[in-house]
C-alpha cells in the first residue's frame, strides 16, 4: 500500500481516480480546491483537505503535514480565476508574478517544479485509468456520413495546430468552416458559441497537445459534453486516440444513440 495525493479540480474524474486507487489498496489523500472541486469528492478519499485557489501556502502546509511523495493533478481548472478578484496569499501572488507565461503548460510545469523541490512527484494518472481511453474507430451505431467525416478530418488538422500553440484543444466545424475555437473558456462554452453562430449540424473535434504531458490534466469528454451537443443538435464528436478520457462510456453512447450523434476516435 502506498499513500497518494490528488489535487482535485472540477468534475467527476478526481473521484473516479480516488475510488480506483483505493480499490488497488492505496491510501488516498485529497486536496480539494474550494472554488472548483465537487462537494462529494471527499467521500471517495481516506481524508481530504480543502483550500482556496489562491491559498498556496495553506496547500503546501497540507502536503508537508501528510508527507505526500506522489500526487496526481486531475479535474477541470477554470483558468479565468487567474484574472479574477479572488484573494491570493503572498505565495500565490509571487508564483504568478514570477511565471513568465500564463499558458497551461507554463503554469503546470512551474507547479510541478515547486512540488519536486519539496520531494513530491507528480505522476501520470493513466496508470490507474487506462480503461477510460476508448478504442479507435466509430463507437456509435451511427457512423458519420461523408460530409461529417470530412469535417472531422478537417477539424482534426485545425485542432492539432491550435493545441500546438497551447491555445485550446477543441474546435467546432461545419461544412469545412471553423465556427468556434477553444481558448480560456473551455469546451462547453466553445460549443455554445458555435451553436449561436451556425445553428445545428456541427461537428466537435477534441485533441491533446502534440507534446501532451499525461501527468497534467488529461483532456476529458463525458455525458455533460454529449448532452450539450444533443441540446444544440450537433452531428458528431471526434476524439484523438489514446489521448482523451471518455467518462461513463455507456451513458455517452446512450445519449449519442438517442440523438443521432456519431462518436469517432481518430
Amino acid at each position: 500500500m502506498q499513500k497518494i495525493g490528488i489535487i482535485a479540480g472540477g468534475g467527476r474524474l478526481p473521484s473516479i481516480f480516488a475510488r480506483e486507487a483505493r480499490r488497488r489498496g492505496d491510501k488516498v489523500i485529497g486536496f480539494a480546491i474550494k472554488e472548483m472541486t465537487d462537494t462529494d469528492f471527499g467521500k471517495s478519499c481516506d481524508r481530504v483537505h480543502r483550500f482556496g485557489i489562491g491559498e498556496f501556502k495553506k496547500g503546501l502546509i497540507f502536503f508537508a503535514m501528510e508527507r505526500i511523495k506522489k500526487i496526481v493533478m486531475l479535474g477541470k481548472v477554470d483558468k479565468s480565476v487567474i484574472y479574477s478578484n479572488i484573494k491570493k496569499d503572498k505565495k500565490a501572488s509571487e508564483f504568478l508574478d514570477t511565471t513568465a507565461e500564463k499558458s497551461d503548460y507554463a503554469l503546470l510545469d512551474r507547479i510541478t517544479s515547486e512540488l519536486a523541490k519539496r520531494g513530491v512527484e507528480v505522476i501520470d494518472p493513466a496508470e490507474y485509468l487506462s480503461a477510460l481511453f476508448p478504442p479507435g474507430g466509430v463507437l456509435t451505431e451511427r457512423p458519420p456520413a461523408g460530409g461529417i467525416k470530412e469535417d472531422m478530418e478537417f477539424g482534426y488538422k485545425v485542432a492539432r495546430e491550435l493545441a500546438r500553440f497551447d491555445i485550446g484543444q477543441t474546435v467546432v466545424v461545419k461544412d469545412k468552416f471553423v465556427v468556434s475555437v477553444e481558448a480560456l473558456e473551455g469546451t462547453g462554452p466553445t460549443i455554445e458559441r458555435a451553436s449561436s453562430l451556425c445553428g445545428s449540424g456541427f461537428t466537435v473535434v477534441k485533441v491533446a497537445r502534440p507534446n501532451q504531458d499525461m501527468r497534467w490534466d488529461i483532456p476529458v469528454v463525458g455525458p455533460d459534453t454529449l448532452e450539450l451537443i444533443a441540446r444544440k443538435k450537433g452531428n458528431a464528436i471526434a476524439l484523438e486516440k489514446r489521448k482523451i478520457f471518455l467518462i461513463d462510456k455507456e451513458t455517452c453512447l446512450g445519449i449519442a444513440g438517442r440523438n443521432n450523434i456519431s462518436i469517432v476516435v481518430l
